[in-house]
């Protein structure tokens, strides 16, 4: 497609020219005086590497304990088997996560930090809490048969949910900045759930490989080929499906307005109450879930084909059009830096398209080589960023925080614009030619469009 398409050259670097001036931003919240003072000194604990080298060491630590009692538990064969076989949805479950993060793609640490906590730390926490309470029932009712269903029933959607829910917590709280709407919720909870069934399927199929070879079972009829069809072909979504929706509580507070927070009562119970709804929502599915499979075959087919199905389906649509919805915010804040100078007035058009960025990166490798190519990923970062940035102050959904600091980081992120504005406009602007975005002549241009408009001179 790329020959259909007659694209001039690309300019030579002219001498630096002056920045425009900034875009005055649509948003309610003032600067206040006395936010961006000084350095101050930070305690010892309140220092950025302290706090990471913690949660590191923390994670390491529950993770060797965890992985030792799932060793315990399914013997050496059996967590090795376990193990790799596990594994294997791990990958298509992150890269579809991954895929849904692709508009304004966040740092890759708050994903590993989500898959590490609930592999190690939620999976160690449901572990222990679990085992516990089944224990306690058995004593407690006196009836050890039927401690294993109501622990599944009803304690470990409670615990494990919670402690899923810490990680997308801990992100929204402490890395807010990158916890910007629903399609954030959504990528963090699957990173941590998809780690905590990870972790969860070792010592399920560990398990049951050591009871096929304390019987003497093998091939298709066996407990490991049982347990693995269920669990990870029939069902490798649950556990995303379910904390999924906690993380679009928490996605619905970051884009929710925070104006008149101070005289109104309301948002301030919106940001407790709809990540606990979506909390329990998460428990009450987890719940339905396990109950079926204690109830029979039917019951649990049931619950899957009638229930577990339709709801994935659905979050699923719900999801790509959450993501389909921030390509078009791009193109509707986006213009305003085109008509102060920043961009060119295609830009914003190739921009809120995905094949559009894919052909300018692979237009400006071929053009410059591969470090352009990463030129222009990072340059279609910043542009997202920003339009997220001056959405989310515009319509007062920033922190107050964030809204103080509206003005220093609008200008940082269109000075990393500015700075790569060389190489990535002429691409984008070939790459929304190229998908039809925007009608431009080939070669020889025709004399009124080269007066009218022509995308390099800015360059």
């Amino acid at each position: 497609m790329y020959e259909t398409y007659a694209s001039p050259p690309p300019p030579a670097a002219p001498a630096p020219e002056p920045e425009p001036a900034s875009v005055a931003p649509a948003a309610d919240h003032p600067r206040r005086p006395g936010v961006l003072r000084g350095v101050r000194h930070r305690a010892f604990w309140r220092s950025r590497a302290v706090r990471a080298t913690a949660l590191i060491v923390l994670l390491a630590l529950s993770g060797l304990v965890l992985f030792a009692l799932v060793r315990e538990q399914t013997g050496t064969r059996g967590f090795l088997v376990g193990l790799g076989l596990a594994v294997f949805p791990v990958p298509l479950l992150l890269a579809a996560f991954r895929w849904l993060d692709r508009v304004e793609p966040g740092p890759w640490r708050n994903l590993v930090f989500a898959f590490t906590w609930g592999s190690c730390a939620a999976a160690l926490v449901a572990i222990t809490a679990n085992s516990f309470a089944v224990q306690w029932i058995a004593v407690a009712t006196a009836d050890p048969d039927n401690a294993d269903t109501l622990g599944a029933t009803f304690v470990a959607p409670f615990v494990e949910e919670c402690a899923k829910a810490a990680a997308i917590l801990l992100v929204f709280v402490f890395r807010r900045r990158h916890f910007t709407g629903i399609v954030d919720g959504v990528v963090f909870a699957g990173f941590t759930a998809t780690g905590f069934a990870f972790t969860e399927n070792i010592l399920y199929l560990g398990n049951a490989f050591g009871e096929d070879q304390a019987f003497g079972f093998s091939g298709l009829g066996s407990v490991t080929a049982g347990t693995f069809f269920v669990r990870v072909v029939m069902s490798p979504f649950a556990h995303p499906l379910f904390t999924v929706l906690t993380g679009i509580g928490f996605g619905l507070v970051a884009l929710a307005p925070t104006r008149r927070m101070r005289t109104r009562a309301w948002p301030r119970v919106r940001r407790v109450a709809l990540p606990l709804l979506g909390l329990l929502l998460a428990m009450g599915m987890h719940s339905l879930w396990n109950g079926s499979a204690s109830f029979g075959p039917l019951a649990f087919y049931g619950v899957y084909g009638l229930f577990m199905v339709p709801a994935f389906a659905f979050l699923t649509w719900l999801a790509i059009w959450t993501r389909q919805r921030e390509l078009r915010l791009l193109s509707a804040e986006l213009p305003a830096y085109a008509a102060a100078g920043w961009l060119d007035p295609a830009e914003p058009l190739a921009l809120s398209s995905m094949r559009a960025r894919s052909l300018a990166q692979g237009y400006a490798a071929r053009t410059h080589g591969p470090g352009a190519a990463k030129a222009v990923a990072e340059y279609e970062k910043s542009a997202t960023a920003l339009a997220f940035l001056r959405y989310r102050a515009r319509r007062g959904a920033a922190t107050p925080e964030l809204a103080a600091e509206f003005t220093a980081r609008e200008r940082e992120l269109l000075h990393e614009l500015w700075q790569r504005k060389r190489i990535a406009g002429p691409a984008l602007v070939y790459a929304a030619q190229v998908t039809g975005r925007i009608r431009l002549l080939p070669p020889p241009y025709h004399p009124a469009y080269a007066a009218a408009y022509n995308p390099y001179k800015n360059y």
